[in-house]
């Protein structure tokens, strides 16, 4: 084959007839791997357009590079991680470097763990992040890793694989991936740079034609084939060898249609099926045998009776190649021939390879085997699945989990129902609520009255499944009746059904179907259920608050709420199942303006997400931290929380909220075109077509906030005055200083006397600094002159002594204008000039603007503050340079923000140029004063 060579002195040596484009942009990314850095690539074509031999070039070319190489196989899409331990194989010697947790994930993924060992995928997939940058880091040439046909991956691979290309940055390690376009919709690998392949240029497809020709090639027939097969050099290459001489020279007619795309396996079976019968055989258990077991090949086809000297047909007719092993000239004739075979065969192969997987070591294999070997109902078959599924389970191969349940069902003579049920369970921890609705809609029929406990797994299942399709309001109603039966038979489900419920009440208010709040909550709160635990867990104190909250009010909520946060303190179990515990325990900190315990709830939750990998639940955490964060004044850490959140949306494969999460943030910085637009999404969106009060809430209390700093007190007012009625959990609490100032301002004394009745309530009751410092702060609003002052007093000592820095500078700002109005103009300086500064500091611009105004009209302009030397560092070079200012070693900074530990390096290196320092020592100084 012609073309031309690449220019660097360890590229391809091997060439190829045109594709000069994909060969160079293949040679950038091998490029940027050999300098010390990272290179992602999925090239994508339809079957035969030489996706394959690109990474056949590379390989032999690449004699610079450490490569390792595996392929997706067809019959190896249901057996979970398959795929991903063929690539690390040559590297598990390094295992025992990980960080603990890795480790073990990796380990439980390949079934090597002890048995209470459970695989986190995200964990799974940073365990390989970290395996392949200290291989090349420990070894004398970079990494590649080469995989083939990824169409054919086993899910959990995939998303492995997905997950290191998403986080390869500095590590000296390349990616490339090739495989067929998948259907429309999201895969794993979208968003990560993708090459498409097309047929060569007229031109090229020409010359190798003709290149493989023997005797004389037609122009005009040399064309017309280029032109009916699309330049696809498979077809080419197959067509070279199949025309006739005449046919060649344009003398007879060309075959119509010509082998292309889906044709090219009819082609490869007319070889196929005119072999020998012992050849077919043996090549049908060559499409489902393990490729990196030859000996299960050879053991098979013993036990079948096909000897050995039964591949030469093949070898001869160009179906398969023999060198090191025997295996498939091309991988579109291995799922032709598994395609072809009629049912009875592929049984008969699928039984003489069970017959001779090994019972330990194979018996997931094993299993799968003997279940497409089977025919109609077999319970034994059946039970050894739901085992394959169980262990799938450990190894986090829910995909595989849930086809060895669903196939077990099909063979079931009894517990088919149950079975169907755990599949469906199995499908939403992939995400696949499509598959788990299918599923469940198969078990419905025979979920009898006789066994109220897997009605209630299943109730529990659908209602899951629910939100996807129908929203959240009837499900509470759902979940409290198929609990109340089980209540005695196995509380802790109850227990889970009703807590599942009532974070729905929680999250929609009144916005429920078939009950309303006040019956659930007494219906939970009267659970027997509830009664049989000695030792509750922090979920079900988060139930017996909130639901007391709904049923009695704030007072008797407030001491079993503190009472969940001190056992999550203390150490209580955590089990991020539905809402994310961080958001419930935000809630349950803000109805109590206990900024101590929600801080440390935050903290520990955040800890707890990343040792188990839970990111979903930590893009949660994160933007929960961020709102603490705003509240301590720090609006450029904040801000780093949400970028962090962000990145971690990209690494799930999830889209990224945007600036929906960023409402808070933009309404404390007075962005207002930015704040009024996230609020119009979650209102528009989350609250009217979701549900979601309480998220919406949360909108109109950042719209209040920014209202009141821009001194539009009548618009803050109306912004806040559905939420003030609702009086949500958490969300009700934040509102109502923000209420009492704006109506005070705005005239509206009425409404601020409720607001202050509500606050004087709930804010004695709780007795922290910040609810009374807040308490104070209002009262000094609403009172005479007498008394104001010793309020603004109080207020001022109160929040002082909190982290939430940002109400102690409001709490300057009231006094400020409060004395400025009564023409003590030098006491209002001294206050106004601390909240301008403190403002200015954090960055919160209208109230800084305000504060300034306010000190215009004392005789005395704002001086102009010099504020932060902000440096141009990235989102995440900002996280590494404070986790590294704080003290963190490399190792602990990778391991908390699912990278590697070159590429933490890589950006400490750039940090320090950028902030000019050369030191950690002098990092902690430097970030301070950029903000």
């Amino acid at each position: 084959m012609a073309g031309r060579p690449a220019q660097h002195s360890g590229a391809p040596r091997a060439v190829l007839t045109g594709r000069q484009a994909e060969l160079q942009s293949i040679e950038d990314l091998l490029t940027e791997v050999r300098d010390g850095r990272s290179g992602v690539l999925v090239l994508v074509g339809e079957a035969g357009i030489g996706k394959t031999r690109l990474l056949d070039i590379v390989a032999e070319g690449c004699t610079d590079l450490r490569v390792a190489r595996t392929a997706g196989v067809e019959s190896e899409t249901r057996l979970g991680y398959a795929a991903l331990h063929r690539l690390l194989r040559p590297f598990l010697t390094g295992l025992d470097r990980l960080p603990p947790p890795q480790r073990c994930a990796l380990a439980a993924a390949f079934g090597v763990a002890d048995a209470d060992t459970l695989a986190d995928r995200y964990l799974v997939g940073l365990a390989t992040l970290t395996l392949l940058a200290d291989v090349a880091a420990n070894a004398a040439q970079p990494l590649l890793c080469l995989v083939d046909d990824v169409h054919w991956l086993d899910r959990e691979s995939a998303e492995a694989l997905a997950f290191v290309g998403r986080r390869l940055h500095a590590d000296a390690v390349g990616l490339v991936l090739a495989g067929r376009e998948g259907p429309a919709g999201p895969g794993p690998f979208d968003g990560i740079p993708t090459l498409s392949l097309t047929g060569l240029h007229e031109a090229d497809a020409c010359h190798l034609l003709a290149a493989n020709v023997t005797g004389h090639l037609d122009p005009t027939v040399a064309r017309q084939i280029v032109a009916d097969t699309g330049g696809n050099p498979l077809a080419l290459l197959e067509l070279s060898d199949a025309l006739t001489p005449e046919q060649l020279t344009g003398t007879a007619t060309l075959p119509t249609p010509l082998p292309v795309g889906a044709q090219l396996e009819s082609h490869f079976l007319n070889r196929v099926r005119v072999l020998p019968a012992d050849t077919r055989t043996l090549i049908l258990i060559l499409s489902v045998a393990p490729p990196d077991d030859p000996a299960m090949l050879w053991r098979a086809a013993a036990q079948l009776g096909v000897p050995a000297r039964a591949a030469d047909a093949a070898i001869a007719a160009g179906v398969v190649t023999h060198q090191r092993t025997v295996e498939f000239r091309h991988p579109l004739i291995r799922s032709a021939v598994h395609q072809d075979a009629e049912p009875a065969d592929r049984r008969r192969v699928h039984a003489a390879l069970a017959a001779v997987a090994d019972p330990r070591r194979d018996a997931d294999r094993r299993a799968w085997h003997r279940a497409e070997a089977t025919v109609g109902l077999a319970e034994g078959v059946a039970a050894e699945l739901t085992e394959a599924a169980e262990r799938a389970r450990a190894r986090g191969g829910y995909a595989a989990q849930a086809a060895f349940l669903s196939r077990a069902a099909e063979l079931s003579v009894s517990g088919r129902a149950a079975r169907l049920v755990a599949a469906a369970k199995a499908y939403l921890v992939l995400g696949d609520p499509q598959s788990a609705r299918a599923v469940l809609d198969r078990a419905e029929p025979e979920l009898g009255a006789d066994d109220p406990v897997l009605r209630a797994h299943a109730r529990l299942t659908r209602a899951t499944v629910d939100l996807y399709f129908t929203g959240m309001r009837g499900i509470s109603a759902m979940l409290l009746d198929a609990a109340s039966p089980i209540a005695d038979l196995d509380p802790a489900l109850a227990r889970r059904m009703l807590f599942a419920g009532l974070e729905v009440l929680v999250v929609t208010g009144a916005h429920v179907e078939g009950t309303t709040p006040r019956e659930y909550a007494r219906a939970a709160l009267a659970s027997p259920a509830l009664r049989t635990t000695n030792r509750p867990t922090v979920t079900d104190l988060l139930l017996r608050g909130f639901a007391t909250r709904i049923d009695t009010g704030h007072a008797p909520a407030l001491p079993l709420l503190r009472q969940a946060l001190a056992l999550l303190g203390d150490g209580g179990e955590v089990t991020e199942e539905g809402m994310p515990l961080a958001v419930l325990t935000s809630l349950a900190a803000d109805d109590g303006w206990d900024d101590v315990a929600g801080r440390e709830a935050w903290r520990l939750l955040d800890a707890h997400d990343r040792r188990t990998g839970a990111l979903g639940s930590l893009q949660s955490t994160l933007v929960i931290q961020s709102t603490w964060e705003v509240r301590a004044g720090r609006l450029r850490a904040a801000e780093a929380c949400l970028d962090e959140a962000e990145q971690l949306a990209g690494v799930t494969g999830l889209p990224p909220a945007g600036s929906v999460h960023r409402v808070e943030l933009s309404a404390w910085r007075g962005q207002e075109a930015e704040t009024r637009a996230a609020a119009g999404v979650i209102t528009e969106l989350w609250e009217q077509q979701y549900g979601n009060r309480i998220f919406g809430a949360w909108a109109a209390s950042c719209l209040a906030v920014l209202e009141n700093s821009l001194g539009r007190y009548a618009q803050a007012l109306a912004c806040a005055r559905s939420a003030f009625d609702a009086d949500l959990p958490g969300t009700g609490a934040r509102l109502l200083h923000e209420i009492v100032e704006s109506a005070v301002r705005s005239g509206d004394h009425s409404t601020a006397k409720a607001a202050l009745a509500r606050l004087e309530e709930r804010a004695t009751s709780s007795g922290t600094p910040w609810g009374l410092g807040l308490l104070a702060r209002c009262r000094a609003l609403t009172a005479d002159d007498d008394h104001a002052e010793a309020f603004y007093t109080d207020a001022l000592d109160l929040l002082g002594r909190t982290r939430t820095v940002a109400e102690l500078a409001r709490a300057h700002l009231l006094f400020g204008e409060w004395l400025r109005r009564r023409r003590r103009r030098a006491e209002a300086r001294t206050h106004l000039r601390v909240a301008h500064g403190m403002f200015t500091d954090m960055g919160a611009a209208a109230f800084a603007e305000r504060a300034a105004a306010e000190l215009r009209a004392t005789g005395e302009r704002a001086r102009r503050r010099t504020g932060a030397a902000h440096h141009d560092l990235t989102p995440q070079e900002r996280q590494v340079a404070t986790l590294a200012a704080d003290g963190a070693t490399n190792a602990e900074i990778a391991v908390r923000l699912f990278i590697s530990v070159s590429t933490v390096e890589y950006h400490l290196n750039k940090v320090f140029r950028k902030l000019d320092v050369s030191s950690r020592r002098r990092l902690s100084s430097v970030l301070r004063s950029d903000g």
